[in-house]
């Protein structure tokens, strides 16, 4: 698939997007799932401004069928809430979805504080989920196409800052050092089946 600029990010993560489709289709669904044209799940992870919303963006344009992709940002309950966003969409979205049942969790409303109205992910469609912290040893049991993206930090910041600007800017060092436990605790890295370089 041609990148849709000369960019290098908009290439590597179009080069992402493409070998992703391509795992999915050479895989045959596991567990429960079982059954020819079941539907299978992606787990993206990576550190802030990596690109992962973007990837499972350009995901959601290419899959064949339908597919559900749950960012985590709106799982995390608040700055502090990396590790519990991440556990919370594995067992209350990837869990019972590997299942086989539709998935009820509710999103965090980020303007209150508190949690937010609640969203259902229906179990007939493949799922993607993106996300710093997505990544573990318990998730990654559940999902047979695992991408980590590797970015420089002065790339990622620049990237995130854009994008989030003001709002963000106070609590880059904060979500950092969570994003840093993440990968010294879970070695998301050696999790993944699929390991991408962004500019």
């Amino acid at each position: 698939m041609p990148s849709r600029s000369t960019d290098g990010f908009d290439a590597a993560i179009d080069e992402a997007a493409r070998r992703v489709r391509e795992a999915a289709d050479a895989l045959a669904p596991v567990g429960a799932r079982a059954t020819s044209g079941a539907p299978n799940a992606v787990l993206i992870d990576g550190q802030s401004g990596a690109g992962k919303t973007t990837l499972a963006a350009r995901l959601r344009e290419l899959w064949a069928g339908p597919v559900e992709v749950v960012a985590l940002d709106d799982v995390y309950p608040g700055w502090d809430g990396l590790a519990a966003g991440a556990e919370a969409a594995r067992a209350q979205i990837l869990v019972p979805w590997s299942e086989g049942g539709d998935a009820a969790w509710r999103r965090w409303d980020w303007g209150r504080s508190a949690p937010g109205d609640e969203r259902l992910t229906r179990a007939d469609a493949s799922l993607i989920i993106e996300g710093s912290g997505v990544l573990t040893a318990a998730s990654a049991a559940y999902a047979p196409i695992r991408v980590w993206l590797d970015s420089p930090e002065a790339a990622r910041r620049e990237r995130a800052l854009t994008r989030d600007g003001d709002a963000y800017r106070p609590h880059w060092e904060r979500w950092a050092a969570q994003e840093r436990s993440h990968l010294e605790r879970d070695h998301p890295r050696s999790l993944a089946t699929l390991i991408v370089d962004v500019p």
